[in-house]
This record gives structure tokens, sequence and C-alpha cells, in this order.
């Protein structure tokens, strides 16, 4: 090899470390806001700030030590400010600006974030068992990778469902049409902690909307969430999977939002919900905005939908012996043909935009 040659092999090496550096920085960073987010950290200096380490230790039931050199962690990373950085390191006071509060407090927000964080700390907390799955070929559940990522999903698509989904739906006319219909009945397959379900009861004010989830702990969030709500009269929630859907059309519309890529047995679930749909009813999925195929050069939406497929959704759905694996990078091609398989003529993407990374399919009879 030439002396030029390993140069640039030299010089490729060291950006590629680069790199690598910079992804440890960032996973520091996501951890750090997770340790915030749990222990209370930014809600207190939301509610009480500026404060110094030892009120926010106060406030917050920690210990001031890991208080102080979490505030200063914070401040070198760029989230927090200090008022005066000569002070004693106790009397430091630190703020967390409001730009970023709304990041990582605001639960409202559609660009509320702390749950990500949560989510991939609790993928990590299992990676003992994520090795074991890899090596083995099985998986682990959703049930396994626990509260954090529970909750974490159900958290971080809540400002979006209240948000965006009434309005998303709306600007269909013929499926919008489908849900106006007096006393219509909606099937949401895979509701998690409940939030889409409120939404279409809520967009919807004469429709009954029924819940199927697989996930223990998730029905009975959603339950919860439905009554706090005010619409459990319209919003039931079984703990049933979605192969469990009634045999007789009974369903104005079915929905499955971003769950088809979790599904063990997809085809056995959509072709269920095309029993239970009416000849004149809607299916829908809205699952991930991926690229039509894969190419090497995949934009920020692949690379985060790999990061989940890895770590969350594939081992889930290998968690159940027969599963097919599908991966949360769900291609179209893959809908479809899952689709076809479960009796429906073919699929047809639906103009709505502004749902952040989501597609929203209909299934054609």
């Amino acid at each position: 090899m030439s002396d030029t040659a390993v140069d640039q092999a030299d010089a490729s090496a060291t950006r590629f470390a680069d790199r690598v550096f910079t992804s440890a920085l960032g996973a520091f960073e996501t951890l750090s806001i997770h340790l915030g987010d749990r222990l209370g950290w930014y809600r207190a200096l939301v509610e009480h700030g500026p404060l110094d380490p030892p009120a926010l230790a106060a406030a917050t039931g920690t210990h001031e030590r890991y208080a102080r050199e979490w505030l200063e962690q914070q401040t070198v990373y760029g989230i927090l400010t200090v008022d005066d950085a000569t002070a004693a390191a106790s009397e430091r006071r630190y703020a967390l600006p409001a730009e970023h509060a709304e990041v990582l407090t605001d639960t409202t927000s559609l660009d509320y974030l702390a749950p990500l964080a949560r989510m991939i700390a609790g993928a990590a907390m299992q990676l003992g068992s994520l090795l074991d799955a890899y090596r083995t070929g099985g998986g682990v559940s959703w049930e396994e990778l626990g509260d954090h990522v529970r909750d974490a999903q159900g958290d971080i698509n809540r400002p979006w469902f209240d948000q965006r989904l009434a309005g998303a739906l709306a600007s269909v006319p013929e499926l919008h049409a489908v849900l106006s219909r007096p006393g219509a009945r909606i099937a949401d397959v895979g509701c998690g902690h409940g939030w889409s379900a409120i939404a279409l009861a809520q967009a919807y004010p004469t429709a009954r909307v029924e819940g199927f989830d697989i996930d223990g702990p998730s029905v009975a969030a959603a339950r919860r969430h439905a009554g706090a709500a005010g619409v459990a009269d319209r919003v039931r929630v079984h703990h049933v999977a979605g192969e469990g859907l009634p045999e007789e059309s009974v369903f104005d519309a079915a929905f499955v939002f971003e769950a088809v890529h979790d599904m063990p047995r997809p085809v056995e679930v959509l072709a269920a919900m095309r029993r239970a749909v009416r000849d004149d009813g809607a299916v829908v999925i809205m699952d991930e905005a991926v690229a039509p195929e894969f190419a090497p050069d995949g934009d920020d939406v692949e690379r985060i939908m790999y990061g989940y497929s890895i770590f969350m959704c594939l081992p889930d759905s290998l968690s159940t012996p027969g599963s097919v694996g599908t991966g949360t990078v769900m291609r179209q091609s893959t809908l479809e043909r899952y689709a076809r398989e479960a009796g429906f003529a073919g699929i047809a993407e639906l103009p709505i935009e502004g749902f952040a990374s989501f597609r929203f399919t209909r299934l054609l009879r």
C-alpha cells in the first residue's frame, strides 16, 4: 500500500473514531436526561428554579453530591445555564431554559422527548436478555422490557394523538364520513395506553371505541386513562390479542396505530380485522414512514426506526414462538403482502401529512 493510501486509511479511521466518540457523548447525554426526568430534577428546576445543588436535592429528596455533579454535567452539555460559574460549587444556581423545558417536561408538547430517553434507558436495562436472545433466536417481550419502555411509548405518542389525530382523520373525507356515522363502532387494535382510542372517542362524540391489547398493564393503564378523560362510557378496552376480534362484521372502522410491525402474526390480525369490519367500513394502519426499500444511505427516520427495532420491537415480536419477526422498519411492500394474504385487495396510502414520522394506509377490499 502506498504512503498516500496509508494516510487516507488513517484519516478515515480517525474520522470514524471521532464519530464513535460523538456517539458516546450522545449516549451519556441521553442517559443523563433519563436521570433528570426520573428523579424530578427537570421539573423542580421549572417549578422552583434557578436552584443550587442543596436546594435541588432538598426539593426532590435526592443526594446533594449527585445533584451537584449532574447539574455541572448538564451545564457542560449545554442543557442548563448557570448564573455564576465562579461561585462555590454548592452555591452555583442553575436554570433550565424555557425552550429546553418544553422538550423535557411539557407532556402536552409535540416536541416532548424525555420519554425517548426513558425508552432507551429501559432497553439498556435489558441488554443481558437481549444478548441472549440474539444468540439463541429467542426474544424479549414487552412485559420483560418493563414499565420504562411501556410507559415511554404511551407518553411520547400521546401529544400527537391528543392534538393531531382528529384533524388527520377529518382531512380524508371518505374516512371522516365513516367515522361520523351515528353510533359508529370503531376498533383500536394494539391500543396500548389508550390515547388513540380516547382521541377517537373525543373526535367522534357519537362513536363507541373498543380497544384491544395483549399487554395486561397497558390495558389497565388505558382503562384508567379513559376514565380520567371522561369517556369510559364509550371506550372499552379488552385484554385480547388482535386475532381475537369478533368474527361477525360489527365495526364501521378498525385501526392499528404503530403496532402491526410488533405483531408476531400480523396476517392473522389483519384477517380478523377484515372479518370484523363491515364491507362499507374502513381498515386503516398507521405505521412508520420508512423508505420504500433498504438503502445504505438511509435518513434519520430509518436510523431511529432500526434502533427501535434491534432493541425493542423485533425482540418483542420474536418472544412469541412462530413469529414472522417483522421489525420496526416495515416497508409498504411488506404491509401490502400481509394485507393481500389476509384477504384484502391491496393498500392505498392516505394523504395525511404533518403527523410526525408516521404513514396512514387504508387496506382495500
